[in-house]
């Protein structure tokens, strides 16, 4: 309650302080896609996090997680290189290891797979331009899933051609090199770029190498029709040292997990994951008027995945299709406009799993022979209502998912399926447009997630039809805008989700990962984003900004083995995140950059009887670049972790034998060049 009194009266505070200003450049420029807004931010209605090109550009551009942690509400965690786990306002309950309960799309294409699962690590940041956002549930819009969605977008070229060649190399053998060629005119847009990423990691059993082609194009057929077409190729491979116990971790963080009773150590088995992902989609526009258009995607992605484990040797061949279309139509009435979309989304996987003992890192003797296949369907609608100073949203989906599941190695053949009930997820978001440099909104959405392909058949092989999909709703009220005359910009927000059926991942006593459901948490935050962008002689940009999350995540009828864990803290979940820092750019073409996160201690099982401790971080990038010449570059050098923290990132929650913790590196440091060939200076 402290906290919303605090929050409240910010509002009126700031509402009060806002000025229309003519200088207002900043985020006022960005469209923002969310929800199909198409309009700036301060005209959407609902909590949207933007990390921009300069954003990724803080760091040493090998990885997104730096970038997508300056942001508030968000946790991106690496527990070894390649191995990424993403949370928008909650924990990796679900996620021992990959992205899940997030939907993930790349240029406005579903990225993530029928049964829930997103290889966010087949992607190089270089081939990134920017990542939007949606905090909280986006089930109105883009089907099942309470975790937030992300939207990933690829270079944009200005008009002309520009060849762009980097490298870089860092502490522990990092080495990232590009060639990209971008080429964009009024009718067309192409960029197709190769990327190649290793190194060998700061721990033992830490080694990555990954090799990504990718293709971009755009072609607008006739004044109504654009043609839009996507196609990558990755091929990544990365080994997994495996948790440690706290006193191995503080023995010597960087060994990876040794052997233990029957089971075998990390190196004796040669852990790690081969993956090699083919992925394409294309999407049609066609405005029918000015007033009605319609974008129709289809794509498909291939994946070849073979894991190397302690427990076992899995080998998997993905297969997914599916399609997505939106269809907007908008007309005017007295002081106002209203907007529909209709549309749907389907995807559909078909996945065989075979497991084997694991004998030295090869594959030895089957143990299972599985094929499963995903239905996953959604039909959504949306009305807007715009007015002078006021836009109101509507939504509404209805979601389908099944599962069907045979064990071939059975004999008989065991086939079992489970089909969730269809279930509808409404959204209602109201904007107030105070003046053209401040509003605020308010929200109220609930969220539909059913278990991941995953979580249904987990690392111990046990097809569970027992677990239910999560279920909840989310409040939620903001405001954001500028006032004061040197480019202060503030972005607040204050929720309260209430989640049924959470599910939560346990592991059996060999270590294999399984999932319950956990009765219900309460999630109450709150998340503040501050920026100051003065104009100061002697400096073409000058920048502090700040971040705040404040996470107060409890269980409720949470009972295990006959133990309440009603008012635990939720397992994996920091009470506080603080962020910050420091730009500047000089007409001498020098510049800098220098970031700061804190982040709290939080609970490492749901007992709540082991914590990891908190850490704080420190980073920075200087360089010296020019567009000037005949050869553009940017020569840049760097460091992490300036402090040199002993913490975890991406620690094993509910671990067995306590092997909690994923020791991530001391202070490393990196430096790099990147040149543009043929530059086109914009007119």
């Amino acid at each position: 309650m402290r906290y919303a009194f605090i929050f409240l009266l910010s509002l009126f505070t700031l509402s009060a302080l806002a000025q229309p200003a003519d200088s207002i450049k900043v985020l006022q420029e960005i469209t923002i896609r969310s929800f199909e807004a198409d309009r700036p931010l301060l005209e959407v209605p609902a909590s949207v996090g933007l990390v921009l090109k300069e954003d990724l550009q803080r760091f040493n551009n090998s990885t997104l997680v730096s970038a997508a942690n300056t942001l508030p509400g968000v946790r991106m965690e690496e527990r070894s290189p390649g191995s990424y786990r993403f949370a928008i306002r909650g924990s990796s309950l679900r996620a021992p290891f990959g992205v899940r309960n997030v939907k993930v799309y790349w240029n406005e294409i579903p990225l993530t797979d029928a049964g829930g699962n997103t290889y966010l690590n087949q992607l190089d940041a270089n081939t990134i331009q920017q990542l939007e956002i949606i905090k909280g549930p986006g089930s109105s819009l883009y089907g099942a899933g309470t975790g937030g969605v992300l939207l990933l977008t690829s270079p944009q070229a200005d008009a002309g051609t520009t060849l762009t060649g980097s490298i870089l190399g860092g502490s522990y053998s990092l080495r990232n090199y590009q060639v990209a060629l971008n080429q964009s005119n009024e009718k067309s847009a192409h960029y197709v770029g190769y990327q190649h990423q290793q190194a060998d990691g700061y721990r033992e059993q830490t080694r990555m190498v990954r090799d990504q082609l990718t293709s971009t194009f755009r072609f607008s057929i006739s004044d109504r029709e654009t043609l839009e077409a996507g196609i990558f190729y990755s091929d990544l491979y990365y080994q997994t040292p495996g948790g440690l116990t706290l006193a191995e971790y503080e023995a010597n963080p960087k060994q990876a997990r040794p052997a233990a009773g029957i089971f075998p150590g990390a190196v004796d088995v040669n852990a790690g994951i081969a993956q090699r992902s083919f992925y394409t989609g294309v999407s049609h526009r066609y405005r029918f008027r000015k007033n009605l258009h319609n974008r129709t995607s289809v794509f498909g992605n291939f994946v070849q995945f073979a894991n190397s484990a302690v427990r076992n040797y899995e080998r998997r061949l993905e297969q997914n299709f599916g399609a997505r279309t939106v269809t907007d139509f908008s007309f005017d009435i007295t002081n106002g406009q209203v907007r529909l979309l209709g549309g749907g989304e389907y995807l559909n996987g078909f996945s065989p799993i075979k497991t084997y003992q694991n004998v030295q890192g090869t594959s030895g003797a089957l143990l299972s022979d599985d094929e499963l296949r995903i239905r996953n369907a959604s039909l959504f609608g949306q009305v807007e209502l715009m007015l002078p100073h006021w836009i109101i949203t509507s939504g509404l989906s209805a979601n389908w998912i099944a599962y069907d599941f045979q064990r071939l190695s059975n004999i008989p053949v065991s086939e079992q399926q489970t089909d969730f009930k269809p279930q509808v997820t409404p959204r209602i978001a109201l904007l107030r447009k105070i003046n053209s440099a401040f509003s605020t909104h308010a929200s109220l959405s609930w969220g539909f997630s059913p278990p991941t392909l995953a979580e249904v058949r987990p690392s111990n092989t046990v097809f569970n039809r027992e677990l239910q999909a999560e279920k909840g709703i989310q409040t939620e009220v903001g405001a954001r805008g500028y006032f004061g005359k040197r480019k202060f910009f503030v972005d607040a927000a204050l929720y309260h989700f209430a989640l049924k059926e959470t599910i939560v991942v346990r592991r059996d006593e060999d270590g294999a990962d399984y999932f319950v459901n956990a009765g219900a948490t309460r999630q109450n935050g709150m998340e503040l984003l501050l920026t100051w962008q003065p104009q100061v002689s002697g400096f073409t940009l000058l920048k502090l900004w700040s971040g705040l999350t404040l996470q107060d995540y409890t269980f409720q009828e949470y009972v295990k083995d006959n133990t309440s864990f009603d008012g635990n803290r939720l397992t994996g979940v920091p009470g506080r995140m603080v962020t910050g820092g420091f730009d500047f750019e000089t007409p001498k073409y020098f510049y800098g950059h220098v970031t700061l996160s804190y982040t709290s201690s939080l609970p490492l099982n749901d007992g709540n009887s082991v914590y990891a401790s908190s850490y704080t971080l420190v980073g920075c990038r200087v360089g010296y670049k020019t567009d000037a010449g005949k050869l553009p570059f940017d020569f840049f050098a760097g460091a992490d972790n300036l402090l040199n923290e002993q913490y975890s990132l991406g620690n094993d929650l509910n671990a067995a034998g306590g092997r909690y913790y994923n020791a991530a590196p001391g202070r490393t440091y990196f430096a790099g060049l990147i040149l543009n060939f043929g530059f086109t200076r914009k007119p």
